[in-house]
């Protein structure tokens, strides 16, 4: 039987309890308006504005909810009254302060340490979970995750505000689990969602994936969809959650597949308020169903929330929306949350994202040894590729067909970096060596001009460059930073010499 790995996310925590410097707590109160955000920034890393550097996970303890959007006068409303512990009390009593977490995926080595495995490793330990799926089950012993009824009042959970611009306090974290109607699979997947009242909620979900679909077919059925929204996951289901759907299709349940990486199956449950299921170790549980109604991102003004690449999201004019029926909740839940840019969220849709890579090469019958989705691209745009010694000067051009494969295989990427063997593609600075010294920009760059891109790259545009043929098209490169089979002699790095040390010879 497989290894068992954190199930849930308290089981993660006390994990990074036993890693020094892994896990810090913030136990002054702060305010989930800016509060949160403006302390984490400086562990966010790039692409967070700097000063920032990745950091270790952060647990504020006691946050303050943000209420709705902030009014033109710059007040709130729906705000929550203080309360003492910050936890549902037995009789149903609202929170005032509660946990918010930042940053548990804030450095692909942590966040691999917490499946077991270090970062060059997780691509394969995907792979061998969507081959070998384990399919979750009702949870055997309910009483095991105790929780409580909460009122549906979005406005007293501590759900961060990151900038002044923002719509209002978004769910960055929240896994939407949901059943189609027409196909009867369930999907699990992560939406940025914006509180707009007490109980409601903007979603966005990209057009003819898995969720728009069965909303689709519910609407078509003539009922909403039945959905439960999870804040507060443990690390397998959270990262089966952000996998492509080239790595985990249509058809496919994101469960099974988190029950593999775990090495156990995921429990279930039936929702208190609607006709659906919820995963039964999460923090918060936000029941609810996915309306046919459709109202602006922002109604005050032209901005979202900052995307992963850095920049200022845009608000959409007309987004679903979610009504809430119901809130559950654990005993002192802990609410997770992403910062937006950084490399938290980089690192999350990297991993799902290198796996799909080395499928995809896999099946070419190209010899990579591994793949790194770069945290400055978001975990989408750079793609690292190091590849094995090469065998003949045959070799030479194979390198350069596959990695343009992978920027015509897959929309995100923008730029393909192909090394040898000998560099560490976790090192920057083994990266921009492997540039300086093995790599000319006249034999050694290929352009892809005008190809199928992605319109939150701002420089993906017409305005940008007139020889695009329309925005979210781009230009994409491959720089082949591999030595040429014919003089690889002349490129062997210096090793030094170990001292055979006292006593020898």
């Amino acid at each position: 039987m497989s290894r068992r790995h954190p199930a849930d996310l308290r089981a993660a925590l006390a994990a990074l309890d036993l890693m020094p410097g892994e896990l810090v707590r913030v136990r002054e109160e702060v305010p989930a308006r800016f509060g949160v955000s403006s302390r984490y920034a400086r562990w966010a890393g790039a692409p967070a504005a700097p000063p920032t550097g990745p950091g270790p996970a952060v647990l504020f303890e006691r946050v303050t909810p943000s209420g709705l959007a902030a009014g033109e006068d710059g007040t709130t409303s729906g705000g929550a009254g203080p309360a003492e512990d910050g936890i549902t009390s037995e009789d149903g009593a609202e929170p005032g302060a509660g946990a918010v977490l930042m940053g548990l995926y804030g450095t692909r080595r942590r966040a691999a340490a917490l499946l077991g495995a270090t970062p060059a490793e997780l691509a394969h330990r995907l792979l061998d979970a969507v081959a070998a799926p384990l399919p979750p089950v009702p949870a055997a012993d309910p009483d095991r995750w105790a929780r409580s009824d909460r009122k549906p009042d979005l406005t007293t959970l501590p759900v961060p505000v990151l900038t002044d611009e923002d719509a209002g306090p978004y769910l960055t974290l929240g896994a939407v689990l949901a059943t189609d109607p027409a196909t009867g699979v369930r999907n699990l997947s992560i939406h940025r969602m914006c509180v707009q009242g007490p109980d409601l909620l903007t979603i966005w979900m990209v057009p003819g994936r898995d969720l728009e679909q069965a909303h689709r077919n519910s609407l078509d059925a003539g009922r909403p969809l039945p959905v439960a929204i999870h804040l507060g996951l443990g690390p397998a289901v959270l990262l089966a959650s952000c996998c492509p759907t080239s790595l985990v299709p249509t058809g496919t349940d994101e469960l099974a597949v988190a029950g593999a990486l775990a090495g156990a199956p995921v429990e279930l449950l039936p929702c208190r308020t609607v006709d659906a299921e919820y995963i039964a170790h999460a923090e918060y549980v936000l029941e609810g169903e996915l309306l046919p109604d459709t109202m602006p991102e922002n109604p005050r003004g032209a901005a979202a929330t900052p995307e992963f690449l850095g920049y200022q999201g845009t608000a959409h004019p007309a987004l679903p929306t979610v009504r809430i029926t119901g809130i559950t909740a654990r005993r002192g839940p802990i609410l997770q949350a992403v910062s937006g840019p950084g490399h938290e969220q980089s690192v999350l849709l990297g991993f799902g994202m290198e796996a799909a890579v080395l499928a995809v090469l896999r099946r070419r019958g190209a010899p990579v040894r591994a793949v790194h989705c770069h945290t400055a691209g978001g975990g989408q745009l750079m793609v690292v590729l190091q590849w094995a010694a090469k065998r003949s000067a045959e070799d030479d051009a194979l390198v350069r067909e596959a990695s343009q494969a992978v920027l015509e295989e897959f929309r995100m990427a923008k730029l393909v970096l192909s090394v040898d063997e000998d560099v560490d593609v976790e090192s920057d600075q083994d990266l921009w060596w492997a540039m300086v010294t093995r790599w000319q920009a006249d034999r050694d760059l290929l352009v892809l001009p005008d190809r199928e891109g992605f319109p939150l790259d701002p420089s993906q545009s017409v305005a940008y460059s007139p020889a695009l043929s329309a925005d979210g098209r781009t230009a994409k490169a491959v720089f082949d930073c591999t030595v040429p089979y014919a003089q690889r002699h002349r490129f062997r790095r210096a090793r030094f010499t170990e001292d055979p040390g006292p006593g020898s010879g």
